[in-house]
């Protein structure tokens, strides 16, 4: 009974939300999301009940992205506004910062997770994500009402089971690295949270923290490019989103590796095996493995 009362009273809690100032251009409630990562996510949570609009496209590099006017206005008139938190979305903070302060509702995805470090990478693990996808779609409940049925729980609990299973599904794409393979050197710090959840070493980066505004001294790459000659690294791992012209440099030193491009920050365009977080995931086990095996 609860099911059928819940479908029943959806369409007209949407017109409601209609009436308010804020929600969507259609009347729908609407909400906001940073990266193209976490609005797939948020998308195979919600479905077309709610508009979901994404800022930044795909291959945008995160850090250094800056919302327009108009963006910017969606952000303040959403109805939630979901973030990656930990300052990921660098070029966003202050607009983030004015939303919230407007009365927007922000739900930072890595308030989910014990942070390593405070590296705000998490969705390079989908155990992670699960748990950051779960507690979204909770709240996204709490500050709508209209999602409060029985479909939408039936939904988000499929999400869940499959992220769930892209988990045992790196996990076995990953299981016949040799234990001395298992070593990650990337263009910058991006896969803490892959190597922690997967049993991977990470021996250095070329871009030193984890923001590709960063730039790597002569000093980080002479001490990086002997790190990867002892422990005879055959591959170096160089986002999609970023140029990889530091990571070739470093190859250019004289470090005799391949350059593997990973989807690290960014989902990639339509139609690559990377342009939603599952494919994006799955396609970075795939290539790491091949690498690394």
């Amino acid at each position: 009974m609860r099911t059928v009362l819940g479908l029943l009273w959806l369409p007209l809690a949407l017109a409601a939300c209609g009436d308010d100032e804020s929600g969507g251009s259609d009347g729908r409630p609407s909400v906001v999301v940073t990266t193209g990562i976490l609005g797939d996510v948020v998308r195979n949570l919600v479905g077309d009940v709610i508009e979901v609009e994404v800022l930044m496209p795909p291959n945008a590099d995160p850090h250094d992205f800056a919302p327009s006017a108009r963006q910017a206005g969606s952000m303040r008139e959403a109805d939630v506004l979901v973030v990656n938190g930990l300052d990921f979305e660098e070029g966003l903070l202050d607009t983030i910062e004015s939303a919230e302060a407007d009365g927007t509702v922000v739900v930072a995805a890595a308030d989910a997770i014990e942070p390593l470090a405070g590296d705000p990478h998490l969705f390079t693990d989908p155990a992670r994500m699960r748990d950051a996808a779960e507690a979204i779609a909770a709240e996204l409940v709490e500050q709508i009402p209209a999602l409060d049925t029985a479909a939408f729980q039936e939904r988000v609990d499929g999400y869940l089971a499959e992220l769930d299973d892209l988990d045992a599904e790196v996990e076995a794409l990953l299981a016949d690295i040799p234990d001395d393979a298992r070593v990650l050197v990337t263009n910058h710090e991006v896969f803490g949270y892959f190597a922690d959840r997967y049993d991977f070493e990470v021996l250095g980066a070329v871009v030193p923290g984890g923001s590709t505004l960063s730039e790597p001294s002569a000093a980080d790459l002479a001490e990086l490019l002997t790190e990867i000659e002892e422990h005879e690294v055959p591959a170096i791992f160089a986002d999609t989103s970023s140029p990889a012209r530091l990571a070739d440099a470093l190859a250019g030193e004289g470090a005799d590796v391949e350059i593997v491009e990973l989807y690290s920050e960014s989902l990639g365009e339509a139609g690559s095996d990377g342009d939603t977080y599952i494919g994006m995931v799955r396609a970075n086990a795939e290539r790491i493995a091949a690498a690394l095996g």
